[in-house]
């Protein structure tokens, strides 16, 4: 399986979920994750429970509706089966995440299904 093979399954799987996802060019900037991907909110729904629900888990419930979660951005770099991220790129990586960045590293079809489960 090629790198290919799995970028053209995580589009298929983000559009599939009614997300979006963007091939980035950096500029200036070696090592950054090349795919941006942009899922939409999720929504909360209270199930019936064995037990019963208190009044403070439906107040928190709906206030997490009303305001909405936020949007999940995840930037996802792509590799071929069983190879890892050039020195460089896990340090673009890491200043990446420690500006509160999601950044996540994907060689594989499971990977993406873990990614998205």
């Amino acid at each position: 399986m090629r790198e290919s093979d799995i970028e053209d399954y995580l589009v298929k799987r983000v559009k599939g979920m009614g997300g979006e996802i963007r091939k980035v060019k950096w500029i200036g900037r070696r090592g950054a994750p090349d795919r941006v991907v942009m899922l939409p909110p999720l929504r909360i729904q209270i199930l019936h429970a064995d037990s019963p629900v208190t009044a403070t888990e439906i107040r928190e419930a709906v206030r997490k509706v009303v305001t909405g979660p936020q949007p999940t951005t995840i930037w996802v770099e792509l590799k071929a089966p069983g190879e890892k991220p050039k020195p460089h790129q896990a340090r673009e990586h890491e200043r990446m995440r420690r500006m509160g960045q999601l950044v996540v590293v994907i060689d594989s079809i499971e990977g993406v299904e873990e990614l998205l489960a």
